[in-house]
């Protein structure tokens, strides 16, 4: 018999309506544990067909179909999605205005980015408890809920994809009747998980790759993939924060790292940017001067874009042509591989409930590292530090 540790509570997981978001927050594995654990599952109509789950499969495994989503915000206890709460242009009304007072949030909320202040603001208003999966600490313990870790391997990889398909050459050497086509530059700046497989990815496909990052194993990492080394000159023991993240650079760093990369960002055709500091929002590290110069036809995609983007130019969730050079700030990568980054962020959301879930109710410990790292609003107060400095409370 499972344990019945879900046994009173009612989890809604509503249709994600983001433009292109084709991502589910649950998929009907997980969907079976938490019932199976007495937890009600109500899965808004529809929900997982971009992932290619029909309504039938979350039906046979105990979860409720819901056509009204007014309904599935207004008897949930805990809602879980992948993206933050946005404006429904489909019933004219703000999904955080559809929720009440004391409800449990958990999804990507990405609160310290600029465009998701007021989003933050409407869940401090409502009195929303809301938690973010992008401030996961990296521990071991953390593991096995680290949806950052998995959507940034979907990210890495797809993002090359992306700039190779507008990319107007080759990437690989190519010998033709006509002579020797050389392999395109990708330079990779950042290289955490995203990073790293941008690195491989880019490989694959011949090109010739340059990575950049201000942390010493970082670089070693993408060293060992092959790829050449643009050094910043940051000393260790200012780039390197808590968990071996990044930390934030005082700005003399910043414009000694900008300018050690600068060479490297004008040559590439295809720049990827995967750089950010946990919980702050991503370091400007290619500014509008270095995209002048590069060569017309290039192809940037800004990954960090849900932090505010590593590029000065970057517009988010759009693909713009500036000074000849295509700048893709593409806010749901993960979600053009639906099936893949699905399955694993379901499972990362259900390792992350299950966790902090203790006899039917979600307990929140701020003496837990993971919930510190992860809080955004509760009782009508914002926590999350990055968003409080973005937003000028601190």
């Amino acid at each position: 018999m499972p344990e019945r540790k879900f046994k009173g509570l009612v989890f809604g997981v509503p249709r994600e309506i983001m433009g292109g978001e084709r991502r589910v927050a649950v998929i009907p594995d997980t969907v079976k544990k938490l019932t199976d654990g007495g937890a009600k599952v109500l899965v808004e109509k529809d929900a997982g067909v971009g992932s290619y789950f029909s309504d039938e499969e979350y039906k046979k495994v105990g979860a409720a179909i819901l056509d009204n989503v007014h309904q599935l915000f207004d008897q949930s206890d805990i809602i879980l999605k992948v993206k933050e709460p946005l404006f429904n242009e489909d019933i004219g009304m703000h999904e955080v205005d559809m929720m009440h007072e004391g409800q449990v949030l958990i999804a990507f909320l990405h609160p310290a980015a600029p465009s998701n202040h007021d989003m933050v603001k409407k869940l401090m208003e409502r009195k929303i408890t809301s938690l973010t999966l992008d401030g996961i600490p990296r521990i071991s313990r953390a593991q096995s809920m680290d949806a950052l870790t998995s959507m940034s391997t979907v990210a890495g990889y797809k993002s090359v994809i992306k700039a190779a398909d507008r990319l107007p050459k080759f990437i690989p050497m190519m010998g033709t009747a006509v002579g020797m086509i050389q392999p395109s530059i990708v330079m990779v700046i950042g290289t955490g998980v995203a990073g790293l497989q941008a690195i491989a990815t880019a490989k694959r496909l011949g090109a010739v790759v340059y990575a950049a990052d201000i942390r010493p194993d970082a670089v070693e990492h993408a060293k060992s993939l092959g790829a050449k080394i643009v050094e910043t000159g940051v000393p260790a023991d200012i780039a390197i924060g808590e968990g071996g993240y990044a930390r934030p650079l005082p700005r003399e760093w910043l414009l000694k790292e900008r300018e050690a990369i600068k060479e490297g960002v004008i040559k590439s055709d295809i720049v990827i940017l995967t750089a950010l500091v946990p919980a702050r929002l991503a370091p400007v590290l290619v500014t509008e001067e270095m995209v002048k110069q590069m060569k017309p036809g290039s192809a940037i995609v800004d990954v960090a874009i849900d932090q505010g983007g590593n590029c000065e130019l970057t517009k988010g969730g759009e693909l713009t042509v500036q000074y000849g050079v295509s700048i893709d700030g593409a806010k749901n990568i993960p979600a053009t591989v639906p099936i893949t980054s699905t399955w694993m962020f379901a499972h990362n959301i259900y390792n992350y409930v299950a966790t902090f879930v203790k006899d039917g109710k979600f307990v929140i410990d701020t003496n837990d590292e993971i919930i510190a790292s992860t809080l955004v609003t509760k009782d009508g107060k914002l926590h999350h530090a990055g968003a409080r400095e973005a937003m000028g409370l601190d």
